[in-house]
């Protein structure tokens, strides 16, 4: 606890002693050692799809606590290998990024067909492999943005994943074959006995109004969570919020003043709870993003995004720039780090 706060410095008190006064934490389905039991026994998942379930909640140094440390590395892909590994290219070698996340204490590591692939007989039995299905690639010009299918659930069921993910662009003019591709996807993943992680991302330039960006707001973001959690994702990995009041802002869909006046505040735990509560009140749990790397300041960030998942009723983090795009000793750190503020008992849901 004393290296964490010492991180947060004067910002201590309001991450750490914040009481949540919007949706009441036992409205919540906190993680914990028997989540399986808890929330998923009574489920249509089947018994092979709770197995990988409990296979990626009991590994690595958050083994049983019902929360994860996720490495991912697609960003290959969905923002040019160049740009993601030339920081450190000691990362363009899959193994390498395997090697992280092991090292690194994860749950499981999150990539490409390619990356996994390259790999999956050395170590689809040594962690948990989350093959992502659907990419966004950056080399059309002028560019665009779409996620297509890079490769299909059986592949990755014959490599030995426990899981797959998936993205949807919800907000895209592309959204709604996304939708149904991955929902299809998922259900069949499911039927294979595998567990499934969404990437919930919203994407649309008139998501942007005023000069203020509401592609992170609280309210259009739980809303993508709570699409993803219809289609069956087992987890919903989702940006923090950064802001509120996408809805009104932009003036489209349908919302509540309730959602401003009584289940949000400006705190970000208090909108990070409002992702939570659209994922079925924490039946499926939410895992943050780790976001880009900053330098200096990415051990701090780390800690305070773990800090606001955790007490707001979340599940874990996805962290992946920010572990990898520097030497490997400090991406170990890293993660081990953000995997301790979910092994302190004195951090607690808010």
């Amino acid at each position: 606890m004393n290296k964490i706060i010492d991180l947060l410095g004067n910002r201590a008190e309001y991450y750490l002693g914040h009481t949540c006064k919007t949706i009441d934490k036992s409205l919540i389905h906190v993680p914990s050692a028997d989540t399986i039991d808890k929330v998923w026994i009574n489920s249509d998942r089947n018994i092979r799809t709770l197995n990988s379930l409990q296979t990626l909640l009991g590994h690595g140094r958050l083994a049983n606590t019902g929360y994860v440390s996720i490495l991912p590395v697609d960003q290959g892909i969905e923002h040019s290998a160049g740009a993601s590994f030339a920081p450190n290219p000691l990362y363009f070698d899959p193994e390498n990024i395997v090697k992280l996340a092991i090292e690194g204490g994860c749950n499981g590591v999150a990539s490409t067909f390619g990356v996994l692939g390259a790999v999956a007989r050395k170590y689809a039995h040594k962690i948990p492999f989350i093959v992502k299905l659907n990419h966004n690639e950056l080399l059309t010009y002028p560019t665009s943005y779409d996620q297509v299918m890079f490769g299909t659930v059986k592949e990755a069921w014959n490599m030995g994943a426990v899981a797959v993910g998936a993205t949807i662009y919800f907000g895209s003019e592309q959204s709604r074959r996304q939708l149904v591709e991955i929902a299809e996807a998922f259900e069949y993943a499911h039927k294979l006995g595998m567990a499934t992680i969404l990437w919930c991302y919203l994407r649309n330039n008139d998501f942007k109004k005023d000069g203020v960006d509401y592609h992170a707001a609280a309210d259009l973001t739980g809303q993508a969570n709570h699409l993803g959690v219809t289609i069956k994702a087992d987890i919903v990995k989702q940006k923090l919020p950064v802001n509120n009041g996408g809805f009104t802002a932009i003036k489209f869909g349908k919302t509540s003043d309730k959602v401003y006046t009584e289940l949000t505040s400006e705190h970000p735990i208090d909108l990070c709870r409002y992702q939570v509560a659209n994922g079925y009140m924490g039946r499926v749990g939410l895992i943050n993003s780790g976001g880009e790397s900053h330098g200096s300041s990415d051990l701090k960030d780390a800690v305070i995004t773990a800090i606001v998942n955790k007490r707001a009723g979340g599940m874990g983090l996805i962290s992946g720039r920010k572990a990898f795009q520097k030497p490997m000793n400090e991406g170990v750190e890293l993660l081990h780090t953000i995997q301790d503020v979910y092994l302190d008992t004195g951090i607690t849901i808010a």
